[in-house]
Protein backbone atom coordinates (compact mmCIF):
# COMPACT_ATOMS: atom_id res chain seq x y z
CA UNK A 1 0.00 0.00 0.00
CA UNK A 2 1.37 3.27 -0.96
CA UNK A 3 2.51 5.59 1.73
CA UNK A 4 1.29 8.81 0.30
CA UNK A 5 3.10 12.43 0.10
CA UNK A 6 2.94 15.40 2.00
CA UNK A 7 3.76 19.09 0.91
CA UNK A 8 4.99 21.42 3.55
CA UNK A 9 3.12 24.60 2.17
CA UNK A 10 5.12 26.29 4.54
CA UNK A 11 8.37 25.30 3.66
CA UNK A 12 7.30 26.73 -0.23
CA UNK A 13 6.31 29.82 1.09
CA UNK A 14 9.28 30.61 3.04
CA UNK A 15 11.62 29.42 -0.38
CA UNK A 16 9.65 31.81 -2.42
CA UNK A 17 9.78 34.45 -0.02
CA UNK A 18 13.66 33.99 0.27
CA UNK A 19 13.83 34.13 -3.39
CA UNK A 20 11.95 37.33 -3.76
CA UNK A 21 14.22 38.99 -1.25
CA UNK A 22 17.10 37.46 -2.90
CA UNK A 23 16.16 39.50 -5.92
CA UNK A 24 14.64 42.64 -3.96
CA UNK A 25 18.80 42.89 -3.09
CA UNK A 26 19.76 42.50 -6.07
CA UNK A 27 17.88 45.31 -7.84
CA UNK A 28 20.29 47.42 -5.98
CA UNK A 29 23.66 46.10 -6.48
CA UNK A 30 24.47 45.44 -10.14
CA UNK A 31 27.82 44.04 -11.05
CA UNK A 32 28.87 47.10 -13.22
CA UNK A 33 29.05 48.97 -9.66
CA UNK A 34 32.11 46.41 -9.35
CA UNK A 35 33.69 48.05 -12.88
CA UNK A 36 36.58 50.27 -11.84
CA UNK A 37 37.57 52.96 -14.21
CA UNK A 38 40.34 52.11 -16.92
CA UNK A 39 42.61 54.52 -15.19
CA UNK A 40 42.63 52.82 -12.12
CA UNK A 41 43.46 49.35 -13.38
CA UNK A 42 46.29 50.81 -15.00
CA UNK A 43 46.85 48.70 -17.77
CA UNK A 44 44.48 49.16 -20.92
CA UNK A 45 44.62 45.67 -22.58
CA UNK A 46 43.52 44.30 -18.31
CA UNK A 47 41.32 47.01 -18.29
CA UNK A 48 39.14 45.30 -21.62
CA UNK A 49 39.42 42.40 -20.29
CA UNK A 50 37.85 42.70 -17.06
CA UNK A 51 35.35 45.23 -18.30
CA UNK A 52 34.14 42.53 -20.63
CA UNK A 53 33.91 39.87 -17.92
CA UNK A 54 31.90 42.66 -15.91
CA UNK A 55 29.39 42.95 -18.88
CA UNK A 56 29.02 38.88 -18.99
CA UNK A 57 28.48 38.36 -15.62
CA UNK A 58 25.46 41.14 -15.37
CA UNK A 59 23.96 39.61 -18.28
CA UNK A 60 24.15 36.30 -16.41
CA UNK A 61 23.31 37.83 -12.80
CA UNK A 62 20.08 39.24 -15.24
CA UNK A 63 19.29 35.73 -16.64
CA UNK A 64 19.53 34.00 -13.12
CA UNK A 65 17.37 36.70 -11.75
CA UNK A 66 14.79 35.92 -14.35
CA UNK A 67 14.91 32.70 -13.73
CA UNK A 68 14.78 32.85 -10.38
CA UNK A 69 11.47 34.88 -10.08
CA UNK A 70 9.99 32.30 -12.09
CA UNK A 71 10.89 29.63 -9.75
CA UNK A 72 9.60 31.67 -7.35
CA UNK A 73 5.76 32.73 -8.89
CA UNK A 74 5.81 28.94 -9.50
CA UNK A 75 6.20 28.03 -5.75
CA UNK A 76 3.62 30.21 -4.98
CA UNK A 77 1.10 29.18 -7.30
CA UNK A 78 1.77 25.64 -6.01
CA UNK A 79 0.93 26.55 -2.76
CA UNK A 80 -2.43 28.22 -3.97
CA UNK A 81 -3.02 25.48 -5.87
CA UNK A 82 -2.37 23.05 -3.13
CA UNK A 83 -4.82 25.13 -0.85
CA UNK A 84 -7.58 25.42 -3.62
CA UNK A 85 -7.44 21.23 -3.56
CA UNK A 86 -7.11 20.92 0.12
CA UNK A 87 -10.92 23.45 0.09
CA UNK A 88 -12.44 21.92 -2.04
CA UNK A 89 -11.95 18.03 -0.31
CA UNK A 90 -12.70 19.44 2.68
CA UNK A 91 -15.67 20.50 1.71
CA UNK A 92 -16.98 17.36 -0.59
CA UNK A 93 -15.79 15.27 2.73
CA UNK A 94 -17.55 17.88 4.81
CA UNK A 95 -21.19 17.37 2.69
CA UNK A 96 -19.95 13.49 2.39
CA UNK A 97 -20.57 13.29 6.41
CA UNK A 98 -23.46 15.40 6.46
CA UNK A 99 -25.47 13.78 3.77
CA UNK A 100 -24.70 10.36 5.53
CA UNK A 101 -26.31 11.97 8.71
CA UNK A 102 -24.00 10.46 11.11
CA UNK A 103 -24.93 6.51 10.65
CA UNK A 104 -22.39 3.75 10.28
CA UNK A 105 -23.69 1.54 7.07
CA UNK A 106 -21.41 -1.13 8.22
CA UNK A 107 -22.97 -1.17 11.42
CA UNK A 108 -27.02 -1.63 10.22
CA UNK A 109 -25.62 -5.21 8.30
Amino acid sequence: MAEGFKVDLAALEKAASGITGTLTKLRFRKVSDLDPRKEEIGHGHLADVLENFCTRWEIGVENLAKDAAQVSQRLNASVKAYREIDGQLVGQLGGTLASSDARDPAAEQ
